[in-house]
């Protein structure tokens, strides 16, 4: 086990030896770990402002479910300083069904290598295809039936003002790319950004015991980049088998044994924000999130002051930028 642990904290390090990082400030060494987020996401420079306002209404519109009862933004809520996920282990569909895995937020999601657990979207566009006609989420019977509720609700004029050179405006793809441009808005804002950028008083004491614990118990090993996550697969129960066996995550997509229970990373980004935790959303608590992640991934027990302290380095990430509709 300490061979593991050695082995995730030289990892996590990225080179700097434990020396080096003793020597240097943490602020300086967070930015060489992490670095701030982009303030725009991959694709965005081809948006236009008639994309993302389409965009937009298609993400709070109902009628892209079979009964008229959900929008995109019902399992992943963005309003009144929502996460972008719901607080549901799994979400409920259109049509009364559960789903099977928690609902990742959409903040931030265009930042990420792969969309969904499982990374079987390759983008924002690919993954709103998805869930608009799957029959135990939005539930429509096909694409076209989508296509002719926009026009009976007069999206005509709105695709044409988005795509102004397109024979055929209001189509299927021209749905979900519109849907993939309002979301590449959705970067979040928060106080761990401006400690990076220098002010050194923007996370508190504690805090910063956090994020010094976070680093030191190999966490950012998995959780790296500017988003602390969301740039590569993770087995669940890398190192202490995780209680759930029945999801086996990427061997679903691509039929490998050697897949099984892998998982995409999670952005940390406003984790404080998004319970439940987890593929399965088995965990409501963040302390608890972080004990079980410490444990399973890395066969560590934290104390419980260092569970508390990495908890109140994860509020620093709370994302202060709101949308309105």
């Amino acid at each position: 086990m300490k061979t593991i642990r050695t082995v995730f904290f030289v990892i996590s390090m990225l080179g700097f030896s434990l020396s080096t990082s003793a020597a240097e400030p943490l602020q300086t060494l967070a930015n060489k770990l992490f670095g701030p987020l982009p303030e725009t996401m991959p694709g965005s420079e081809f948006d236009t402002p008639e994309r993302i306002a389409l965009g937009k209404a298609l993400y709070f519109e109902t009628a892209l479910s079979a009964v008229d009862n959900q929008s995109c933004n019902t399992c992943h809520n963005l309003l009144d300083g929502g996460s972008g996920a719901e607080p549901l282990s799994v979400s409920v569909g259109a049509l009364g069904k559960l789903g099977t895995r928690n609902s990742l937020t959409t903040w931030n999601a265009g930042f990420q290598f792969a969309q969904f657990w499982d990374g079987r979207a390759k983008d924002l566009a690919e993954q709103a295809r998805g869930p608009i006609t799957n029959p135990i989420e939005m539930g429509l019977s096909s694409e076209d039936e989508a296509i002719d509720k926009l026009k009976d609700k007069g999206y005509q004029d709105a695709f044409a003002a988005a795509f102004p050179d397109a024979d055929d405006a209001l189509t299927f793809d021209h749905l979900t790319e519109s849907l993939a441009a309002f979301q590449r808005t959705l970067v979040t804002e928060d106080r761990f950004d401006m400690y990076l950028a220098g002010d050194i008083t923007a996370l508190n004491a504690q805090e910063k015991r956090g994020l010094e614990q976070f680093i030191s118990t190999g966490c950012n090993a998995c959780h790296n980049g500017p988003l602390l996550g969301g740039e590569l697969f993770m087995k669940m129960g890398l190192v202490k088998p995780y209680p759930n066996k029945i999801d086996k995550g990427r061997a679903h997509v691509t039929g490998s044994s050697a897949d099984n229970f892998m998982f995409k990373v999670p952005t940390l980004r406003n984790v404080a924000q998004t319970a439940p935790y987890f593929h399965d959303g088995a965990v409501f608590n963040l302390d608890q999130a972080v004990r079980d992640t410490a444990w399973h991934q890395l066969g560590v027990k934290l104390s419980e002051e260092d569970v508390k302290d990495i908890s109140a380095f994860f509020a620093s990430l709370d994302n202060t930028k709101k949308v309105t509709f």
